[in-house]
């Protein structure tokens, strides 16, 4: 298959482009896209056909499921059996935005897109460029993000091209994502409003906005588990660098002094090596790769840059790789559920 490479913005939008790439999935076939979080990779969402391609060309398990993208609110309606009043107030607030909502699926959802459930995963992203594909391939697109499964999600097309080059029909440079993690996740099928997935809407966000408690799903499914992920990255190890990716958290001179010691050893065994580091910490590293996330107080930016730094460790070929730890709450939280992930929940406590 050879992929088509188009490039647009949101002010100047390739409607040409956007028709060709309407017919594509309309016909069955998938196309990489930019959203406001990262880059997705979609197919016709009622297709059963197209869902097993987008597995198929990410390497993933079929009991993953996909998040159907929509960009009318009168189109959840036919996807969903019911919109409950909770999932009327947060969409008022969040969509169009970087948040998913789970919800019981109408019967014109096939199972394939779903990983087998009765429940469907909804976004409605803001990107323009999304929301103009999706508009034109007829309102329903399901889109995991845009890279071979268990690899950092891409947020340039740089990335989805190094991954799905020759496995899709199209790609859509739309430039670098704005938010750079994946969209938060929320569960409205049980009683309680549950949070699935971190993402840049917060617990507390989530909160305000229903004006009642919500819960965290803190379970971690053993990768061996025979039970079935609700919401996409449950299960499977995420995100991950192709080095060997260790977190140390602590306090901050410690966690600095035992990263060091540790690089100078894996240097001496012949690692290149790598850290993730902070404006405040950075300077203070010794590997052959320091990145520098911004600063430690700035979440967003933080959460902006962490994909594209793992990916920029495979660039460079380093084999073993270092980060600090952030805060666990708000944004923190999504930060860390993805490093966590990428790391395979090697963690280095320090006192």
């Amino acid at each position: 298959m050879i992929t088509e490479y188009i490039t647009m913005t949101e002010n100047e939008i390739d409607r040409d482009g956007i028709r060709r790439a309407g017919e594509i999935l309309r016909n069955g076939g998938l196309v990489a896209f930019p959203t406001e979080t990262v880059y997705g990779l979609g197919g016709d969402a009622l297709n059963p056909e197209s869902s097993m391609k987008i597995y198929a060309a990410k390497g993933r398990p079929s009991d993953n499921p996909l998040i159907v993208h929509i960009c009318r609110m009168e189109d959840l309606h036919r996807i969903v059996r019911e919109v409950p009043e909770a999932a009327r107030k947060l969409a008022r607030v969040f969509w169009p935005g970087p948040m998913t909502m789970i919800f019981n699926k109408s019967e014109l959802v096939p199972k394939e897109t779903t990983g087998g459930l009765d429940t469907v995963a909804v976004r409605f992203p803001s990107n323009k460029i999304a929301h103009a594909l999706i508009e034109a391939e007829g309102g329903f697109v399901a889109a995991p993000s845009a890279n071979r499964s268990g690899r950092p999600s891409p947020t340039m097309a740089l990335y989805c091209r190094e991954d799905l080059d020759g496995r899709v029909d199209m790609i859509i440079d739309g430039g670098s994502v704005g938010i750079g993690l994946e969209s938060s996740i929320i569960d409205l099928t049980d009683e309680k409003p549950t949070i699935l997935r971190p993402g840049y809407i917060t617990k507390e966000m989530f909160e305000r906005a229903l004006e009642e408690e919500v819960d965290v799903d803190h379970t971690i499914i053993d990768p061996t588990s025979h039970l079935v992920p609700k919401a996409p990255g449950m299960k499977y190890r995420h995100y991950a660098p192709k080095g060997d990716l260790t977190i140390v958290e602590g306090p901050q001179e410690k966690v600095v002094d035992y990263i060091n010691e540790q690089l100078e050893l894996a240097r001496a065994a012949g690692e290149k090596t790598g850290v993730i580091g902070t404006e405040e910490t950075a300077p203070l590293y010794h590997a052959d790769s320091v990145k520098n996330v911004g600063r430690r107080g700035d979440e967003e930016e933080v959460a902006r840059d962490l994909f594209r730094v793992l990916r920029e460790f495979d660039d460079e070929g380093c084999t073993k790789l270092y980060s600090e730890s952030f805060e666990s709450e708000g944004l923190g939280m999504a930060i860390m559920n993805r490093l966590k992930k990428a790391a395979g929940q090697q963690i280095v406590h320090l006192d």
